[in-house]
């Protein structure tokens, strides 16, 4: 038996580290690709849809410009983009959920009406909706798509908040005479802490995944600024003369899914075997 935990414990550390490794990988490139890119992402190098060779590794686009520093600066926009999202939507709705769990009575059921309404539109549908009426202005599209997270994220902290405002320490707080923040911040928020902040990294990979769509589309970063989502759509017609101007941003994102997916999962899942432990 103790040989098995010490297995699954392995697994999950292993998981746990496979997604540092490939988050941390693509974040290097998003951050530090712009200042390596060879040529400038808009210039132009050589003809559509050249073939890799001599100056230009993966290629040219659609219009002549170098793949490879364009796959290099385009993970900026998508990095920062999704980050902060999942970031307004985790303190906004932590903060929301916490007050209704806490007020109780109309409070509550006033926030989870509103959540409800929120929750009856389809997320990418809902920003679509917003950004083709006004506008694709990269803060814009950044709160929105914290909006569409934020139903969720109110949901989970007033779930967690109701089970802690029973505990006893809560309790004695109040009898202490505590301010409500006081309660909220130094009672509340650090036994509900690590839930949520696995589900800002779950939140992070909705993001990634949303914000390329948008790119894709044709709702999100406007040309001509790199984008790995906006290469795919650009690009997407010339997939058989020129494969890597599609391909390369295509994993670029699938493998930025795929580590902060793997990490918020590893985390979960030690969370859960210490609880029950």
């Amino acid at each position: 038996m103790k040989s098995c935990d010490k297995k699954r414990r392995w697994h999950r550390e292993r998981q746990v580290r496979t997604g540092v490794v490939l988050f941390g990988a693509v974040l290097a490139v998003a951050l530090l690709g712009p200042s390596l890119a060879p040529h400038d992402p808009n210039a132009l190098v050589g003809v559509p849809y050249g073939m890799p060779g001599e100056g230009a590794w993966l290629g040219s686009d659609y219009l002549g410009r170098d793949v490879w520093s364009r796959l290099l600066a385009g993970g900026l926009s998508i990095f920062w983009m999704s980050l902060s999202a999942s970031l307004i939507a985790l303190a906004v709705g932590a903060v929301i959920g916490m007050i209704a769990a806490y007020r109780k009575g109309p409070t509550d059921q006033a926030i989870i009406w509103s959540t409800d309404v929120l929750f009856a539109f389809p997320d990418l549908i809902l920003v679509l909706l917003i950004v083709s009426m006004l506008g694709r202005a990269p803060w814009l599209i950044v709160l929105l798509v914290a909006l569409a997270f934020l139903p969720g994220v109110i949901r989970l902290a007033r779930g967690i908040t109701l089970g802690i405002v029973e505990q006893e320490y809560v309790d004695s707080a109040r009898m202490l005479g505590f301010s409500t923040g006081h309660i909220m911040l130094r009672e509340i928020l650090p036994n509900a802490a690590t839930p949520l902040l696995v589900h800002l990294g779950v939140m992070l990979t909705w993001a990634i995944g949303m914000l390329s769509g948008l790119s894709f589309l044709g709702y999100g970063v406007a040309p001509p600024a790199a984008d790995w989502g906006l290469m795919i759509n650009e690009n997407r017609a010339g997939l058989i003369i020129q494969p890597w101007a599609v391909l390369a941003p295509v994993v670029m994102i699938a493998l930025f899914t795929l580590g902060a997916n793997l990490i918020a999962e590893g985390i979960g899942r030690i969370n859960a075997r210490t609880e029950d432990a």
